[in-house]
């Protein structure tokens, strides 16, 4: 998922950026809320994990300033306050979940799964086409049983092609899921990660990858 993280904290958004990195996301980081206002206003994300005191422009305003524009990304609110009002108070300005710190990481990126999952209106972390079962949570694929190894680019890959299954993804699309601002990735990137993720699905795999000349991609159930 392509993540904006807005935090002020050098050390936690450090510890942050890399952990999700390390798990195939695309991250991009703003340590004030109004350097994130401007990021806002022309990129999309799939989420924004948001702190409540920011310099600048703290982070209830920034939300709300979201919310009043009609972007209904989903947002995950961090923040050192601990009183039920502070919690409140966010999720009623629009904050879809609320994480008091400091937090364990597994819980932090067990709950930024929940919000991709609620986004794209899947009930559970497992996906299935056929003898293929994607899990996110888990981080695993197997077809028709077997382990397949992917590493964390053509996870996410994969990930985004499921999650709009039938339908055609840019390669814009894919590149903005993939990699963050500060991510080098050459002009044939994206034809290289689905050639590369296309021969570990092989022939025999249940889903099928297609190309849309000029336009993108499409992941499809594969006809016998």
């Amino acid at each position: 998922m392509r993540i904006l993280l807005v935090e002020d904290n050098v050390d936690l958004a450090d510890a942050i950026v890399r952990r999700m990195r390390r798990s195939g996301h695309a991250v991009d980081w703003q340590h004030d809320g109004v350097g994130a206002a401007s990021v806002l206003r022309y990129q999309s994300f799939d989420l924004v994990v948001l702190d409540i005191g920011l310099p600048r422009l703290d982070g209830l305003s920034l939300l709300g300033d979201l919310r009043e524009r009609g972007d209904a990304t989903p947002v995950l609110m961090l923040t050192a306050r601990d009183g039920i009002e502070d919690r409140v108070n966010a999720l009623d300005v629009g904050a879809d979940d609320y994480l008091a710190k400091p937090f364990d990481f597994r819980e932090f990126e067990a709950r930024c799964r929940v919000l991709l999952r609620r986004s794209r209106g899947q009930a559970t972390a497992a996906v299935q086409v056929g003898g293929l079962v994607f899990d996110s949570a888990a981080h695993t694929v197997q077809v028709d049983g077997v382990a397949l190894e992917l590493p964390n680019r053509e996870f996410r890959l994969l990930e985004i092609l499921l999650g709009r299954l039938d339908q055609v993804v840019s390669k814009d699309e894919i590149a903005k899921g993939l990699f963050g601002f500060d991510d080098e990735a050459g002009p044939n990137a994206i034809e290289l990660y689905i050639g590369r993720l296309r021969k570990k699905l092989g022939d025999a795999a249940p889903l099928r990858i297609t190309t849309v000349r000029g336009v993108g991609y499409k992941a499809e159930t594969a006809t016998p």
